[in-house]
């Protein structure tokens, strides 16, 4: 039955092994030699883990550089209107100009239409947010750079 057949197989794979050496050891030796690179790898090259940065007063904000400055968001939801009120009024004596659209494409037309002036937030859920910039915003090369 299914006994008798099962160990004709394994005695049929032994005897290839046996036959074929040089490839049965490199079945084994190759995967070995891999991961004793990737552990060699990871001593050599540990993981960097960077200080707590101190607070700071940063002084006031220079508010006459965001005249007519627009932050368009979207999704249109309930938690982000509050998150982009808050935003708006609670930083700023005047407040900052906050559009809602409805996807983002349309967020990304608008900023089409206003590249100096606007930037775009795009909600994924109630805790986490992308930003979107014009291509004619200077980014620090600080944050660009790989860590």
């Amino acid at each position: 039955g299914v006994w008798r057949q099962t160990k004709a197989l394994l005695f049929k794979n032994c005897l290839i092994k046996c036959r074929t050496k040089k490839s049965s050891v490199q079945e084994v030796l190759f995967p070995l030699f891999f991961l004793f690179w990737l552990i060699l790898m990871s001593v050599m090259h540990p993981h960097r883990k960077y200080d707590a940065v101190a607070n700071a007063n940063l002084g006031t904000l220079d508010t006459s550089m965001l005249v007519n400055f627009v932050i368009g968001y979207t999704p249109p939801t309930r938690m982000a209107r509050e998150i982009m009120n808050k935003v708006a009024f609670d930083n700023f004596e005047d407040g900052i100009i906050t559009e809602e659209y409805l996807s983002e494409e349309e967020l990304q037309e608008a900023s089409a239409f206003k590249p100096s002036n606007f930037v775009g937030v795009v909600f994924n859920d109630a805790m986490s947010y992308q930003l979107r910039f014009p291509d004619s915003v200077a980014m620090s090369s600080i944050y660009m750079e790989s860590r």
